[in-house]
């Protein structure tokens, strides 16, 4: 029987991700997954791959209000603003998505941890931002600040299997996945198109190319080249390596860990 063994979900878009029970899943993805996210004074978007530092982040999100941590670095506590005056932001090739801005406190402890000016901003309430229509379901289907869909799902089984091809194993933290499953066959999740955990349907349309980010130790900070170069050897697709499953919620509903996975087609 094929299981849900985790969920992770990232409040901030490339900062530290939590490992729950139980998650509401809306269209846009988990709840609270990606809604907020670090951009320069100009509403370009910020990652890993040129700020490493982000991933020691730790966003702890509490009834609408977040706590930013980090590493020998005092703390601080602010409330979420998902409304007010709407600044646009740029994320790949979605220009122009509505975001608010979480205000100066935020920015300033987020510049002083990376070194540079930043700002913070949540995406706004009410806003859509669709998917590629190569890959979308429906019309309607949107994300948050994801780099481009609402879920990643990687099995056990797949880690397992690249893990057993390198000199020293990885832990699934690299990939950032949303949904972890277990009990099926290194991946296997590449064949599936629809499954069903619970009351919730949805649609794997797409492999997840991986980056460099893979390559970036979240606890050190230490950067080689696996799992990349061994990911090359037999993950291969066009241009990229992929490794998971792009997923799009086609209604909402709940999540817990060891619902047992459905697959659909």
């Amino acid at each position: 029987m094929i299981q849900l063994s985790n969920l992770i979900y990232y409040p901030i878009k490339a900062c530290r991700g939590f490992e729950i029970a139980e998650s509401n899943v809306e269209r846009m993805g988990l709840e609270d997954d990606r809604r907020m996210m670090v951009v320069t004074p100009e509403g370009e978007f910020l990652t890993q791959r040129e700020y490493p530092k982000l991933a020691l982040i730790t966003p702890t999100l509490k009834n609408e209000s977040v706590t930013l941590s980090a590493p020998d670095f005092d703390s601080i506590h602010f409330n979420v603003r998902k409304t007010g005056d709407v600044w646009p932001v740029n994320i790949w090739r979605a220009k122009g998505v509505h975001a608010i801005d979480q205000g100066d406190e935020s920015a300033q402890w987020l510049s002083d941890w990376l070194g540079t000016s930043v700002r913070l901003v949540h995406i706004a309430d009410g806003f859509k931002r669709t998917l590629n229509p190569d890959f979308a379901i429906n019309a309607d289907d949107h994300t948050g600040f994801a780099d481009g869909y609402p879920i990643l799902i990687i099995s056990e089984e797949s880690l397992l299997d690249l893990n057993s091809k390198l000199d020293a194993p990885l832990p699934m933290n690299r990939f950032r996945p949303n949904i972890v499953v277990k009990g099926c066959d290194a991946f296997t999740e590449d064949t599936w198109k629809r499954i069903k955990i619970g009351d919730i349907e949805m649609a794997l349309v797409k492999p997840c190319p991986r980056c460099v980010v893979t390559t970036i130790d979240k606890e050190t900070l230490e950067k080689s080249k696996e799992p990349l170069k061994v990911l090359n050897t037999y993950r291969k697709q066009g241009d990229g390596v992929m490794f998971g499953m792009n997923v799009i919620p086609l209604n909402s509903g709940r999540l817990e860990r060891g619902m047992s996975v459905q697959v659909i087609e």
